[in-house]
């Protein structure tokens, strides 16, 4: 194919390679940080709008657009370049992060956090695509390094900035957490132009059906059930309002699998494709992975400040450990596969420790030492490093060029799914078992000499701590538990970390799960082309077999007649 500054050539030297790279780490950057500035502020923010029992709601939001976007991001991107959308999805973030800073309620920053999730939903998956488009399996872990210093400098300043940020009275006449939200204004402009100029790929627009009945069908299956999740403690499980959102989210799940049925290879997620076994396994594993990353991501902060009476600032460097973690787990795996050319024992690993992790964390108590808790974050960052990026590799190794962009936000899809129901199911269930297990721990301390004397040194503190023993605390604003002496308040702490040990034993059992699933990975050896370099060489060789040029189609993107790679015949 000739190469012209219209159509560019599918090869890539290092150094175009490099140049895109910077477009889309500048994306990258945005969604790892707001996810990681998210993780301190979340107490501080909740606290302020008089929500902290609510919280769940501005996490479940931004995951369920982000989630359903994914793989409408994947399948447009397929058809129409890549590029459009990875700029729309930075614009859109910037919106909804204008809209989050400028919030009243819990209610409302749930409803802005929902916007800002549908541009997360591609700025994660279309980067990884774009990285299968031009840069052969094998070869990726080469430029791993510069992904995984974008997540640990976002993972490191994510932290501190949230803190700092919800530590801060007023900064500028606004609310210091507000800023949590405006910072991701100038970065994402700065996002935007640095894409604008560098990202330029070789794309010919194919003529396809867009699955609409397959995104609103999904839609109609995933919000009642994510939201009955997150709900259902306060309606009863078995309350009219559950029992609709259960039988409408069957409906819609029943719905999206006849659209995909009905749209075959146009369909927003191909059901043929999960006869692929590799594809099979990275989604189940990726679900259960989401569910147990985001499970912890969202317990552990909590358990920091609630627990161990950390600022924000400080959870957010106590975290570090977690960061260091993922970062030697993806670099170590990453530059094995690139020398054996072999993935499969990563995951098996990866899970394996995530498993040692979680049941390491359900052992901690409100006594245990912290720097014991810190080294449990380095074995679960291990465990996830190991796993992440190897599994993305696997499902864009095994399936045709022409649908990397759908596989790879398939396996997003499913660990986001996996994240919003991990994050929905894990805070309900925490906040369902709060109650009784706070009432317990103020039973078993009212009979200590020491609580009876501190009670009768400080008779002022007797009503909050009666609102804690009949009610469980009063957990829509967590910052009067500051205002108890040590040995009041910490019959509170025991009973938050009895709860939280109630969330990481059902993360660990789930964890078990996916450590049997990704023993079914199969090992299929990784190409040594990328996917535009072998879009190009199928499409020249129908070209030369027809004896038609360019009646196979358009363009790289098209449909070829036999599609190419390991499963080319399915």
């Amino acid at each position: 194919m000739s190469t012209t500054a219209k159509t560019p050539s599918a090869d890539f030297t290092h150094r175009q390679i490099l140049t895109v790279l910077g477009g889309l780490m500048m994306g990258m950057f945005l969604a790892a940080l707001d996810q990681t500035i998210m993780a301190t502020a979340t107490r501080t923010i909740a606290d302020d709008l008089h929500g902290f029992d609510l919280q769940a709601w501005a996490t479940t939001a931004f995951l369920i657009t982000s989630t359903i976007s994914t793989p409408l991001y994947g399948k447009l991107s397929d058809i129409y370049g890549r590029r459009p959308f990875f700029l729309f999805a930075i614009g859109i973030f910037i919106v909804g992060s204008m809209l989050c800073g400028l919030s009243q309620n819990m209610y409302e920053l749930a409803a802005y956090r929902a916007i800002q999730g549908i541009g997360a939903g591609g700025l994660m998956s279309l980067a990884l695509a774009i990285i299968g488009d031009i840069v052969p399996p094998r070869q990726r872990a080469r430029y791993q390094g510069f992904f995984l210093a974008v997540f640990g400098t976002a993972s490191v300043l994510g932290p501190i900035l949230g803190g700092f940020f919800a530590g801060a009275d007023k900064i500028l006449w606004v609310d210091g957490w507000r800023w949590v939200f405006y910072l991701n204004v100038p970065i994402g402009i700065a996002a935007m132009a640095v894409v604008a100029k560098v990202l330029h790929l070789p794309h010919h627009r194919v003529n396809h059906r867009i699955d609409w009945p397959g995104a609103i069908t999904l839609i109609v299956g995933l919000v009642p059930l994510l939201t009955v999740a997150e709900q259902g403690r306060d309606w009863g499980w078995g309350s009219g309002r559950s029992i609709l959102c259960y039988v409408i989210g069957v409906v819609g799940l029943i719905g999206f699998v006849l659209a995909e049925r009905a749209y075959k290879e146009e369909a927003l997620l191909p059901l043929r494709l999960f006869g692929n076994r590799t594809v099979a396994v990275g989604a189940v594993s990726s679900s259960i992975l989401g569910m147990a990353m985001f499970g912890g991501l969202m317990t552990v902060p909590l358990y920091l400040q609630i627990v161990k009476g950390s600022s924000a600032t400080m959870a957010g460097l106590q975290m570090i450990p977690f960061v260091v973690g993922i970062m030697a787990g993806s670099i170590v795996s990453g530059q094995l596969i690139a020398r054996t050319g072999r993935y499969r024992i990563f995951p098996i690993v990866g899970s394996t420790l995530m498993v040692l992790a979680l049941g390491l964390f359900a052992l901690i108590g409100a006594d245990t030492p912290l720097w014991k808790t810190m080294l449990i974050m380095v074995v679960m960052g291990l465990g996830l490093g190991s796993n992440m990026q190897p599994m993305i590799t696997a499902v864009q190794n095994a399936v045709s060029p022409r649908e990397i962009g759908v596989a790879t936000s398939s396996a997003t899809f499913f660990r986001s799914m996996g994240g919003t129901l991990g994050t929905a199911v894990f805070l309900s269930v925490l906040f369902n078992v709060l109650p009784g297990k706070i009432r317990d721990a103020f039973s078993t301390a009212s009979a200590t000499p020491e609580f009876q004397s501190a009670i009768q040194a400080h008779p002022d503190q007797a009503q909050m701590l009666q609102q804690a023993t009949s009610g469980g605390g009063d957990l829509s604003d967590t910052s009067w538990i500051n205002r108890l002496t040590d040995v009041l308040a910490h019959p509170f702490k025991v009973g938050f970390a009895d709860g939280i040990t109630v969330v990481f034993l059902i993360a660990l059992a789930i964890m078990l799960v996916g450590l049997v699933v990704v023993f079914f990975l199969p090992e299929i050896p990784l190409a040594e082309r990328s996917a535009q370099q072998q879009r190009e060489a199928d499409l020249l060789a129908a070209e030369h077999s027809n004896g038609v040029p360019g009646e196979v189609g358009a363009g790289p993107l098209d449909e070829e007649p036999v599609p190419a790679g390991k499963d080319g015949k399915k």
